[in-house]
C-alpha cells in the first residue's frame, strides 16, 4: 500500500485503470465505490469487470449490513480484486440516505461488525477509508474510538483522508477543498496505532510529498492530482517501490491505450468513454491545449475511432492550434 491513487466516483473506472497503469507498474489502484446493492441486485459484470493487467486494485465498497458487505466482500474476491474497502469517507446525501459513507464514522461499531463479517469470509486484506471526523464530532479521542474498534475487529489498514466532513451545508466537491487538511491527526493516528498499517489521502500533489509521508506512515494516497496530471506516476515505480527498469514513454503509453481502445471500440465501447481519461496525458508539455481541444471536439463524434488519438492528429491539432494563436495575436 505504499501508493495508491483514491478511488473516485466517475472517474476510476476500467479504462481510467487501464491507463494509470500503463504508466505506473506497481500503484495501487482502485475501483470506483461500488453499492452492495448494485452487487447484489444489479449487474455485477458491469461493476465489476477488469482487464487482468490492472493488479494489484483493490474494490472500494458502500454499504453497513454487515451480511450484505461480507457477500459482496466474497463476491469481490471471486472476481480476483486483491483487496476490499470500506467506504466510510464520502458526504453526498445519496450516500448518507443509504446509510453508507462518512456518516459511519458516527457508528464504530457497525463498521467493526462489517470488518469482521468480511475477515471470515475472505482471505484477501479488509480495509477501510475514513476522514478524522464529522460535522462537530472531530475529537481526536472519537477518532481513536473508531480506528481502535477497526483495529480490533481485524481490519487490514486504515486510509485516513486528512479532513473532516461536513454532512450538512457543504457539497461533497466542497468537502474535499473547505475543510482544512489535518496531516498532524494522521501522523498521531499512526503513533497511537503503530501496528496498524496507515496511509493518508487529501492534497497531496507531488512524489516528493509522497515520500516524505512514507518516512513515518506506510502509505499514501493520491486523488484528483493523478487523476489530472497522471505523469507524476511516472517516477512512481522508481522512486517509491525501487523499481530501476526505465519509465515509461508518454507516446509509447498513448501507442498502447490505442491498441486497448481498439479492442474495446469492437466490443462497443465509445471512444469518448475511454478517451476522458487520458485528457491529462499531456499536461504541462507543449500542445497540451491543443491534445485536450482534440479529444474534446472529436471523440465524441459518432463512430470516432482511434485515429483521434494518434500521433498524427496531435501534431495537426497542434499545427492548427499555433496558427489559430497567431491570427489572433495578428
Amino acid at each position: 500500500m505504499k501508493l495508491s491513487v483514491a478511488p473516485m466516483l466517475d472517474w476510476t473506472d476500467r479504462h481510467c485503470r487501464y491507463f494509470l497503469r500503463l504508466i505506473s507498474r506497481h500503484t495501487l489502484l482502485y475501483s470506483e465505490m461500488v453499492t452492495t446493492g448494485a452487487l447484489i441486485h444489479g449487474d455485477c459484470e458491469r461493476h465489476l469487470r477488469f482487464d487482468p493487467t490492472e493488479h494489484p486494485l483493490a474494490l472500494q465498497l458502500g454499504g453497513s449490513d454487515p451480511a450484505d458487505m461480507a457477500r459482496c466482500a466474497q463476491i469481490g474476491a471471486d472476481w480476483g480484486y486483491d483487496e476490499i474497502n470500506i467506504n466510510v469517507g464520502c458526504p453526498s446525501d445519496r450516500v448518507q440516505n443509504g446509510r453508507f459513507g462518512a456518516c459511519l464514522m458516527a457508528e464504530p461499531g457497525l463498521v467493526a461488525e462489517c470488518v469482521k463479517a468480511m475477515k471470515d469470509v475472505v482471505s484477501i486484506p479488509v480495509t477501510v477509508k475514513t476522514r478524522i471526523g464529522i460535522d462537530d464530532r472531530d475529537s481526536y479521542e472519537e477518532l481513536v474510538d473508531f480506528v481502535g474498534a477497526q483495529a480490533e475487529a481485524g481490519c487490514d489498514a486504515v486510509i485516513v483522508h486528512a479532513r473532516k466532513a461536513w454532512l450538512s451545508g457543504l457539497s461533497p466537491r466542497e468537502n474535499r477543498d473547505i475543510p482544512p487538511l489535518r496531516y498532524d491527526v494522521a501522523l498521531r493516528l499512526k503513533r497511537d496505532f503503530p501496528d496498524l498499517p496507515m496511509a493518508v489521502n487529501g492534497g497531496i500533489k507531488t512524489l516528493d510529498e509522497a515520500a516524505e509521508f512514507l518516512t513515518q506512515l506506510d502509505g499514501v494516497m493520491i486523488g484528483r492530482e493523478a487523476y489530472q496530471n497522471p505523469w507524476i506516476l511516472a517516477e512512481a515505480d522508481r522512486r517509491i517501490f525501487g523499481d530501476d527498469r526505465a519509465p515509461p514513454d508518454r507516446f509509447q503509453v498513448l501507442d498502447d491505450f490505442i491498441r486497448y481502445a481498439e479492442r474495446e471500440l469492437a466490443r462497443g465501447t465509445p471512444l469518448a468513454a475511454m478517451s476522458r481519461h487520458i485528457l491529462g496525458l499531456f499536461q504541462a508539455q507543449p500542445g497540451a491545449r491543443a491534445w485536450r481541444r482534440q479529444i474534446s471536439e472529436q471523440a465524441h463524434r459518432k463512430g470516432a475511432g482511434v485515429d483521434v488519438l494518434s500521433a498524427d492528429c496531435i501534431s495537426l491539432a497542434c499545427a492548427r492550434m499555433a496558427e489559430r494563436d497567431r491570427l489572433e495575436d495578428a
